[in-house]
């Protein structure tokens, strides 16, 4: 359904650090800055915003990211934190909702956006 998200950032070098990091891959940047990281065919954008305001995050907002096991979510979160992110809720774990049994991460980038790392186990 969805393809791509972007998010907005007020300085790109530091965004561009932290999502470096976060994938364990050099972000693309296109002609006019913007940054994109593509992963299972979905792609996450980073640029400054068009109208020249300041970026702010959305409150209510998350990205989610698929990975393969719990210790992907867990380099994940921790590559996030180790490089100018800040876990938010819960710590990493086992959560069981209406939508079943899901391993959780979740952080902050830089700007405050909002970030989860999920592992669906089969069931």
């Amino acid at each position: 359904m969805f393809s791509h998200v972007m998010v907005g950032s007020n300085d790109l070098q530091r965004s561009k650090h932290f999502y470096d990091a976060l994938f364990g891959k050099e972000g693309r940047a296109d002609d006019k800055g913007r940054l994109s990281y593509g992963r299972r065919g979905a792609v996450l954008m980073v640029s400054n915003p068009i109208n020249g305001e300041p970026a702010t995050h959305s409150n209510g907002g998350t990205i989610g990211f698929t990975f393969d096991s719990p210790a992907e979510v867990d380099a994940w979160h921790a590559a996030g934190c180790a490089n100018g992110g800040k876990s938010c809720e819960d710590p990493p774990g086992y959560r069981e909702n209406a939508f079943g049994k899901l391993y959780l991460a979740y952080l902050r980038d830089p700007d405050g956006n909002k970030l989860c790392g999920l592992y669906r186990p089969q069931q």
